[in-house]
């Protein structure tokens, strides 16, 4: 069960990094987010995951805690890099 918990923990992981680049591209949204509220990912894409999420989710709401659900429909493929023309230990002229 510990492996399926650090697996759930490291789709949530990336899932919350590209929400963070969302939310510097989209700044407007950054008042629906407070401190005391928990962001729970909803992947469309990801069933098992988003199973969990809204298991996980009940537990704080029937705790007292708040929750803000993120429905997310899909995640594009990773790019590894943006940089372009890349040249390592090349002597200036």
């Amino acid at each position: 069960m510990k492996e399926k918990t650090d697996d759930f923990f490291m789709r949530n992981t990336e899932l919350s990094t590209e929400f963070s680049k969302y939310i510097l591209d989209h700044p407007e949204m950054d008042n629906l987010l407070t401190e005391e509220k928990v962001i729970v990912f909803l992947p469309e894409f990801d069933q098992e995951l988003k199973e969990f999420n809204l298991t996980m989710a009940k537990e704080i709401e029937a705790g007292g805690g708040k929750v803000v659900y993120v429905k997310v429909k899909q995640l594009s493929p990773k790019i590894q890099s943006r940089l372009v023309g890349v040249e390592i230990g090349v002597k200036q002229r």
